[in-house]
């Protein structure tokens, strides 16, 4: 990953997000742009296939983060069945799913175009999904995914390995929420 001159992107990920908490500031758009770059680096994606979400203070709903295109169009009821994101919150647990079109699942998201170049919607075939936890308590959900037309055509199956890199990630990125 590191050619010895560079800091690995997960690396830098990890100074990106010191360099913001111990700011003391309020996170804002800026922020969660440096967040999701240095993401996508990690796992290899575009921008638009990472989404941050964070669970309402009353637990009630799972709001985005990131894209802020999808904070327009709506946020997803914690009692919403069949929701990747809320079952990873729910149950603690992270999930990687490679053939995601064959889940069961709302797609009122996918259809938000999010990249300006794509000629046509890009429904997601790949995904990783790892709770956010702050002293033990779900407070959101990170998701890493490859969107494109079909399953061949995005790349490589997500491994336990990048499951894994995930899952530490989103300790990392956990340090967002701590009050």
């Amino acid at each position: 990953m590191s050619n010895g001159t560079t800091p690995s992107a997960a690396t830098e990920l990890a100074r990106v997000i010191d360099e913001i908490t111990r700011s003391g500031k309020a996170i804002g758009e800026e922020e969660w742009i440096k967040i999701a770059q240095q993401l996508a680096k990690v796992f290899s994606v575009k921008q638009d296939e990472v989404a941050i979400l964070q669970l309402t203070d009353n637990a009630s709903l799972l709001r985005f983060l990131y894209p802020f295109k999808l904070q327009k169009i709506g946020s997803i009821p914690m009692t919403t069945t069949n929701s990747l994101a809320v079952r990873t919150v729910r149950d603690k647990r992270p999930e990687m799913i490679n053939n995601f079109p064959a889940q069961k699942h709302p797609t009122v998201f996918e259809a938000v175009t999010l990249d300006p170049a794509a000629q046509e919607k890009q429904p997601i075939q790949k995904i990783m999904s790892a709770p956010l936890l702050v002293d033990g308590k779900p407070i959101g959900v990170v998701q890493i995914s490859r969107k494109g037309k079909s399953p061949t055509t995005v790349g490589n199956d997500f491994t336990i390995r990048d499951l894994t890199t995930l899952i530490t990630t989103a300790g990392l990125l956990a340090k967002c929420f701590k009050k």
